[in-house]
């Protein structure tokens, strides 16, 4: 019998080790074998779905198809795009979901993304993916989209209703009445800020979900409106008194501006200066102070000079009536009280402003200050056969011309010294030149006047600015041997007598009407500065009067006749003047140069009387004079 071989407890150890290795092996393999059939089980199970353990935002999808992964985010998340967003203004409010505002969940991309995991190119990693998303989970996290242009288009549309734009404070004229806009504050929504804030805001889900408006505002600016308003206002309260006197110092009715015609005057003008803006409130017076210079002439009173007798021994002057001061309205001063009184609400009346004029020659005048030292020239004319009228009529223009000082340089006028030639003024009718014909009219004489105020002034030398002759030569102004040539007639108001005192001397002028011996005489005392030698009259062309003519007087008895005009030749003539300066040396020589018609006599006879003959009409033109005769 053959022994039993039993291995070495070593060989035992080795068997058993190996063993162990072919069942491990074979659990290993069976293993794999079951977890490689259980992939493939899961694989397929989750061919077209999420994988298990997959999650959104602790929403559990896995295991889910698209489509209800899909529906499940847009019900899990759906209070995400409908949070509701509220805007304030004031007590006004405007609500907008996440989703009007441009906030949107990303359903579609999450549900890409999960569906994603373990499906890559890499199988190893895609396995691995899987098993991580079965055994750990996989929570994906939410990013959501957000389009700030809806919000931005939101905003716009509040914009439109929450915008106003700035009114300034400024004045409002009705009528004359004042009012103040205070203005409005412009308000401006900020788009962009608030957009910020409500970006921030809906983006962070735990922030609140009332968004502030941020609205900048822009206050109105009130430059002085209210101190403008004021000053209107105060214009316009009550109309105007413009108050003044009369010549005599009685009050006169007052003129009142009345508020309209103030409000047309204000001027309201919104100016800049170095400190801003400000209304300016000011007055176009114009039209009243137009109205203010009509007014002046009728209220203002011209100074009246005194008149004075010369002492020839004594060389003093006498006055032979007082001086007087005048007045003038001042329409500058008296407009700026008006413009003063116009703002001011107490004083709404207004003394007009008179400035004083002083007479040249006072009763205080010296002889020796105004260079009045001695005669320097005289004439004398003579009336004989003149009726009373004419006499008259001469003496009251002598003496209106008596007394009177000219200053060097100044022009004398023989018609506004002499006044007008009224009956008012004591002047009677007398026989005057008027057209072709000696007539009755009043004042006949003061041509007297005129030719003897020429003859002195021409005799003394001085500058001769306006004479005008008569049409004819007149008998009364060549008696005593004066020659034609030298009379003066005057025509108020087109014809004058002027002549300027071309001495630096004042000259006085005296009359004296000589009713005794029929003869005026007209004086000139100065400072002699030169002698004048008058020549004898050249005559030429004589040209004899027409035969006399006889006409109709109804007031007159047969036989009976009466003589209204005289003959007188026609003739040319020239009167020569030299003027000698103190060393004799000629220093100007001058003429006056008369051309005389021819002049018929003119006598009225008695209806019936034989020597009345029909008259042919003269041209007119022909013997067209004037003058006082």
């Amino acid at each position: 019998m053959k022994s039993k071989h039993y291995p070495s407890p070593r060989a035992r150890w080795l068997v058993r080790l190996l063993r162990l290795a072919i069942l491990t092996f074979m659990g290993i393999s069976l293993l794999a074998l079951v977890f490689a059939a259980g992939m493939l089980a899961y694989q397929i199970a989750i061919q077209d779905r999420v994988a298990r353990g997959v999650r959104v935002a602790d929403l559990d999808i896995g295991g889910l198809t698209r489509a209800e992964a899909a529906a499940a985010l847009s019900q899990g998340f759906q209070h995400v795009e409908e949070a509701v967003y509220t805007f304030r203004d004031g007590g006004r409010a405007w609500t907008a979901t996440a989703g009007e505002l441009g906030l949107s969940f990303p359903t579609e991309e999450l549900v890409e993304r999960a569906f994603g995991i373990g499906r890559g190119e890499d199988s190893r990693r895609s396995l691995r993916e899987q098993a991580d998303a079965w055994f750990k989970g996989v929570n994906l996290p939410v990013t959501l989209n957000y389009d700030p242009s809806a919000a931005r288009a939101f905003l716009k549309r509040l914009a439109s209703e929450i915008n106003v734009e700035r009114r300034d404070a400024s004045l409002r004229m009705d009528g004359v009445t004042v009012g103040v806009d205070p203005g409005e504050t412009g308000r401006r929504l900020d788009i962009e800020k608030t957009l910020a804030a409500l970006s921030r805001a809906m983006l962070s889900p735990d922030s609140e979900r009332e968004i502030p408006l941020i609205i900048d505002a822009s206050p109105p600016r009130q430059w002085n409106v209210a101190e403008a308003a004021a000053k209107i206002a105060t214009a316009l309260s009550t109309p105007l008194h413009l108050v003044g006197t009369d010549r005599n110092g009685a009050l006169l009715t007052p003129w009142i501006i009345s508020k309209e015609q103030i409000r047309s005057a204000l001027e309201v003008a919104l100016r800049a200066d170095g400190e801003g803006r400000r209304y300016e409130v000011s007055l176009d017076l114009s039209a009243l102070e137009r109205y203010l210079a009509t007014l002046s002439p009728a209220l203002s009173t011209p100074p009246v000079d005194g008149l004075f007798d010369f002492d020839p021994i004594n060389r003093s002057l006498t006055a032979l009536s007082s001086s007087s001061t005048g007045r003038k309205l001042n329409v500058e001063a008296t407009m700026a009280r008006l413009e003063a009184a116009i703002f001011d609400p107490l004083n709404r009346r207004v003394a007009m402003v008179f400035e004083p004029l002083t007479p040249r020659y006072h009763e205080g005048v010296t002889a020796a200050e105004l260079g009045i030292t001695e005669l320097v020239a005289e004439a004398t004319t003579y009336y004989w056969g003149s009726w009373q009228n004419r006499r008259t009529n001469i003496a009251i223009g002598a003496g209106a011309l008596n007394g009177i000082i000219i200053a060097p340089g100044e022009e004398f006028s023989f018609n506004d010294h002499l006044g007008d030639i009224t009956p008012e003024a004591g002047y009677l009718e007398g026989s005057v030149i008027l057209g072709g014909a000696t007539v009755t009219g009043i004042g006949g004489g003061i041509c007297q006047v005129s030719t003897t105020m020429f003859r002195a002034a021409f005799s003394g030398g001085y500058a001769i600015t306006e004479r005008n002759s008569h049409g004819y030569r007149v008998g009364y102004y060549e008696y005593a041997g004066a020659g034609p040539g030298l009379d003066a007639a005057i025509w108020q108001p087109e014809i004058d007598l002027r002549f300027q005192n071309n001495t630096p001397h004042h000259l006085l002028i005296e009359s004296s009407f000589m009713g005794a011996k029929d003869a005026l005489q007209f004086r000139i005392y100065s400072t002699r500065h030169w002698r004048t030698v008058i020549e004898s009259p050249i005559i030429r062309d004589l040209v004899p009067a027409p035969e006399d003519k006889y006409v109709e007087a109804t007031d007159l008895y047969s036989g009976q006749i009466r003589q209204i005009d005289y003959a007188a030749d026609g003739a040319d003539v020239w009167v020569y003047r030299n003027i000698y300066d103190k060393a004799g040396n000629l220093v100007k020589r001058d003429q006056t140069y008369t051309r005389y018609q021819p002049w018929q006599a003119v006598f009225e006879v008695a209806p019936g009387d034989p020597r009345l003959a029909v008259e042919e009409e003269e041209d007119e033109g022909d013997r067209a004079t004037v003058g006082s005769n």
